[in-house]
């Protein structure tokens, strides 16, 4: 069975909009832009779900729309939740910011050690030799 997310319903083949599933979809944004947790408002809209499957919710892309999926969520709705949904994370220290990487600089000297005795015949043994013998200054 195709999983069909929380607000639509499948009629006749077709993707259409189960009207009173879409109407708590829309009031669970709403309540989540306002202030209130996933959990919180999920409940306050009517959806008995998990704190997980709210956060599915809330980042579905298919509540836009395209060409299977009838809109529920307009755009600004959707990109607003999704900002106060990454200031949260961000306050909570759920998402780490890594500090910009540098690399050590090159070294840009180097010089060779004697070699001792007869170079291995083989290409890979003899390449790994001499390649030991690099030395930066």
């Amino acid at each position: 069975m195709a999983y069909v997310p929380y607000g639509y319903t499948i009629t006749d083949g077709v993707v259409t909009v189960d009207e009173k599933a879409a109407g708590q979809v829309k009031e669970f944004f709403e309540k989540y832009i306002s202030g209130l947790s996933l959990t919180v408002a999920g409940e306050q809209a009517g959806i008995e779900k998990t704190h997980s499957v709210m956060g599915r919710i809330l980042k579905n892309v298919l509540y836009l729309g395209d060409d299977v999926y009838p809109a529920i969520i307009d755009k600004e709705t959707f990109d607003k939740a999704e900002e106060v949904r990454n200031k949260r994370a961000k306050d909570l220290g759920r998402i780490v910011e890594l500090a910009a990487f540098t690399s050590p600089p090159p070294m840009e000297r180097f010089k060779m050690g004697k070699v001792g005795g007869k170079l291995p015949a083989e290409p890979i043994a003899r390449a790994e030799y001499l390649y030991n013998l690099i030395e930066s200054e």
